[in-house]
């Protein structure tokens, strides 16, 4: 018989649950067109993608800007994001609910997202 108190609770090890690593297996040409809709020339934002697939896609891409290990204060986080869209609050928030960032007592550090291999 199951635990009530876990039952209906998300299983957060479900790859349907960590689309931090859902946006790492598409593939380039995927990710590229996405991208090129929604970042300028500059490689700013142009707009927040509304559909969760496109937004896994820039989000990838966010967090990339975070070195796994390290920590990061709040401000720096924001600094890091402003590069990309005004916007800031509503990035980290994305970020931390789709698992590519973690966040504790004002303390965020990467948790998920691609990483590029050295040759």
């Amino acid at each position: 018989m199951s635990d009530p108190r876990t039952a209906g609770s998300a299983d957060r090890t479900s790859p349907d649950l960590q689309p931090a690593r859902w946006a790492s297996r598409l593939g380039d040409a995927e990710r590229e067109q996405v991208l090129r809709v929604f970042l300028d020339a500059d490689g700013r934002l142009v707009r927040i993608p509304a559909k969760h697939t496109k937004r896994l896609v820039v989000l990838d891409l966010l967090a990339q800007e975070f070195v796994p290990g390290e920590r990061y204060a709040e401000t720096e986080v924001n600094n890091r994001l402003r590069a990309f869209h005004d916007d800031v609050a509503a990035l980290r928030r994305y970020l931390v609910e789709n698992l590519f960032l973690a966040r504790e007592a004002g303390v965020y550090w990467r948790t998920g997202g691609s990483v590029a291999l050295e040759d």
